[in-house]
């Protein structure tokens, strides 16, 4: 591994013309209105999986078109009242897991909810939600080409929704006292700032090198996964290039953090194969909130290893106190 993109003096400038869909606003507060219209009913089931510390539940709340999603919700047990909540959302391929994996955020003094994403969790970490609205169309193997065909169809439009429904469930829960900050790595940190250009009363974003940004970059400057997967289908479906880059505009980082007002925490790897730093930097230099970028030149796809983790709980302090 080695640098292979822009000098770190181009990418701090590099800001590209957004494709943003002239119906791109109409299109998500449909989506998010449809979602709506099932009550949200959300269940918390409290379980005992040995951690003495914290309030553990077993969260199901509606999502895209009313389907069920599954989550985890931590609470530290020995608190002063109602709590702010972090959502977090994961990395791609994998699925909620098992709570022991996130004591982290409820040990700093915060509610954690922890999205499990539709149809994931089998490559790195177990799920347990399908994804019901799943296309029948060709794709490649994965899911950033699950229905490319139209934005109305892909897979993002359902994943965001649900992200969105997410919050709300959190602020549904009476030891949340509303202030909600989001947060998540690689497909997470794009879930992310989806949310924060789709709910515009949040505390916070940390996201750390995220995914889903600058689709039509990212599919010419990497070979890693999951950017590959683009190249692996327009490779078999030359006649749909244009198509499918007009429907990812529709899921684009870029286009959600133009709309985004809370305070944001980025980070990048300058060796990142997997979200080249030119995405992030175009996600950042595009959002339009107040933000910082933590940078670290030597890392590639980890979000800093532990450095990411202490920069995460820092802003956490910092923006909910």
């Amino acid at each position: 591994m080695a640098f292979f993109d822009y000098p770190l003096d181009i990418l701090e400038q590099y800001r590209p013309d957004r494709n943003k869909p002239a119906d791109f606003d109409t299109f998500w507060a449909d989506t998010l209105a449809d979602a709506r219209r099932h009550d949200l009913a959300v269940t918390f089931a409290p379980v005992d999986v040995g951690i003495t510390a914290h309030d553990v539940y077993d969260v199901t709340f509606p999502g895209f078109a009313g389907q069920p999603i599954r989550g985890w919700m931590l609470v530290p047990k020995h608190r002063d009242g109602t709590v702010p909540c972090v959502m977090e959302y994961l990395g791609y391929g994998g699925g909620r897991g098992f709570p022991h994996s996130y004591t982290l955020i409820a040990s700093a003094g915060f509610a954690h909810f922890v999205m499990d994403t539709r149809g994931q969790g089998s490559a790195w970490q177990r799920g347990d939600t399908p994804d019901a609205g799943a296309s029948g169309e060709p794709q490649y193997p994965g899911f950033l080409t699950r229905g490319l065909s139209s934005p109305s169809e892909h897979y993002y439009r359902r994943v965001f929704t649900d992200a969105v429904r997410a919050v709300e469930a959190a602020r549904s829960h009476p030891d949340i006292d509303g202030r909600i900050v989001v947060s998540g790595g690689s497909q997470g940190g794009g879930i992310s700032l989806a949310v924060a250009g789709l709910v515009d009363d949040l505390s916070g974003v940390y996201t750390s090198q995220p995914f889903l940004c600058h689709y039509r970059r990212a599919a010419t400057c990497t070979d890693a996964a999951p950017y590959s997967e683009l190249k692996s289908y327009f490779a078999q479906h030359v006649d749909r290039v244009e198509q499918s880059f007009a429907t990812l505009d529709y899921m684009d980082g870029m286009n959600f953090s133009a709309r985004a007002n809370a305070p944001a925490r980025f980070n990048v790897g300058l060796m990142d194969m997997v979200c080249p730093p030119s995405t992030v930097y175009a996600a950042y230099n595009h959002y339009a909130g107040p933000k910082s970028m933590d940078i670290y030149q030597f890392n590639g796809h980890d979000g800093g290893a532990s450095f990411g983790n202490r920069a995460r709980v820092d802003f956490l302090h910092k923006v909910l106190g």
